[in-house]
Parts: C-alpha cells; sequence; structure tokens
C-alpha cells in the first residue's frame, strides 16, 4: 500500500517546501496539499524535485473568509472561474495532477447549474495531465456545504461525462455521513480520482476509532487500486510521532 502525505494537516509548524521534504523523510510515496498559494511555485517545485515525490493534488481557494470555496455560488462566478485558473497555473508549474474544486456553501437547482457550468470550464482550461476532483463533506464538520452524498456526485460526474471528472472518495467523510465504506468505495471505483483517510469520528491517524483502517485498505486492496491514499488526518500533536500506523496498517 502506498501513502501520500496531506500537508494540509500534516507538519503544519512549517513551510511547505520543508513539509514536503519532512514526508520524505518519513517515507511517503507522494503529498498533496490544500492551498499552496503563499508559496511560489518555483520553491514547492524544487522541494518535489529535491525529493523526487509528486504532487498528488490541491484545493481551489475557498473564496472570503468563513466561505468553503465559490464553484457552486450562483453570481460568483467571476471570482470562481479566476480562482480555478489560479489553481490550474499552481498545478502546472507544480506538476500536480488533481485539483480539488471546491463548491462552497449553497443549495438548490441554481446552485447545481453554477457547479456544472464551472466545472465545464475547469474543465475546458485544463491540460490532459490534470484530472478535477469533487469532494463530498460529511454534514457535521460542513453544514450547508454544497456537495454533501456520493450519491449527489456520482450523478454530477454522469451529468458532466467529462473523463477528467472524478470523484474524491474521503473515507472520513463517508464514514460520517454515509457509512459502508468499502462496499460504496467499490461501487464508485470507476469514477473515483483519489482515496483520502482519517479516523472516524475524530479526523485522527488511522489506528483507531470507529473504522478499521487495516480492513479497509486491504479492501481496497483487492480493488488494485495502485495510487497512493491521502493521509488526510489531523495528527492533534507532533506529526512524527503519530505515524506508526505506517508500519501497522500497511
Amino acid at each position: 500500500m502506498k501513502f501520500s502525505a496531506n500537508l494540509g494537516f500534516l507538519w503544519t509548524d512549517r513551510p511547505l517546501p520543508d513539509t514536503i521534504r519532512a514526508a520524505k523523510a518519513a517515507g511517503f510515496d507522494a503529498v498533496e496539499c490544500h492551498w499552496p498559494y503563499d508559496i511560489p511555485a518555483a520553491d514547492t517545485k524544487a522541494a518535489l524535485a529535491e525529493t523526487g515525490l509528486p504532487m498528488l493534488g490541491l484545493n481551489t481557494r475557498r473564496g472570503n473568509p468563513g466561505e468553503n470555496g465559490l464553484a457552486a455560488l450562483p453570481g460568483r462566478e467571476a471570482e470562481a472561474r479566476a480562482i480555478i485558473d489560479e489553481a490550474i497555473a499552481y498545478a502546472v508549474a507544480t506538476e500536480t495532477s488533481a485539483i480539488h474544486v471546491m463548491a462552497g456553501f449553497a443549495s438548490g437547482p441554481e446552485a447545481h447549474e453554477t457547479f456544472l457550468d464551472n466545472l465545464r470550464y475547469a474543465h475546458a482550461q485544463t491540460p490532459d495531465s490534470i484530472t478535477l476532483v469533487i469532494e463530498p463533506l460529511n454534514r457535521h464538520d460542513a453544514p450547508g456545504y454544497f456537495l454533501r452524498t456520493t450519491d449527489q456526485a456520482a450523478e454530477i460526474i454522469d451529468t458532466l461525462a467529462l473523463p477528467r471528472v472524478k470523484l474524491m472518495f474521503d473515507c472520513y467523510h463517508v464514514g460520517r455521513t454515509e457509512g459502508d465504506v468499502t462496499t460504496r468505495l467499490k461501487a464508485l471505483l470507476p469514477i473515483i480520482g483519489h482515496v483520502q483517510f482519517a479516523s472516524v469520528p475524530d479526523r485522527g491517524a488511522p489506528d483507531h476509532g470507529e473504522l478499521d483502517y487495516a480492513h479497509v485498505f486491504a479492501e481496497i486492496a483487492t480493488t488494485g487500486w495502485a495510487r497512493p491514499l491521502g493521509a488526510e488526518y489531523k495528527p492533534g500533536g507532533p506529526t512524527d510521532e503519530t505515524l506508526g500506523w505506517m508500519q501497522t496498517l500497511a
């Protein structure tokens, strides 16, 4: 099993280039991040080249304080597309392979159509080397977020029928909202672009909680999934002290 370090949560006490180096030292196979835009892309690319780690993903900006993305917000299309363009430019410069297009807090038919239109725009602007991923967020952590369930995401992906729009399947979010994690993952496998994980319900390291990740990882392995799984958990202390699961669960 291969793993990617999500640098939005791991080693947050240091700048992004240093977190990439820390992930390499810890034995991760890849990295991913949330919002890298305060760090020049050249600095990030240099750290990736130094370590040999690929960057698997980054997020579009959240928007204004208190927002959680703009892509599904009617009337905010110009802003949404500006941050999509920004994410594409950063991803191209760093050879990042996926962009998480964040939907934001919205609901209803108009929000649905706005999200579709902005995803079509993003798909048209990205090179073939970049996948766009959309991610349902659980109602406990992100009440009011537009994208709530894997069924909703699957319907959007089916409607768009675009080859590089995929599902970000986060075992943590699915576990908190829908349950039946491995069955859902297997059913949705053809449209999944990336898999992430954290303990349920506290979003800590995957060595405790309601989900048995020894079982989850073994079930994922039976599908033939070979890409690194994203460790997007909150360590609750020094990251290096929480990495025992990489030996016990791999």
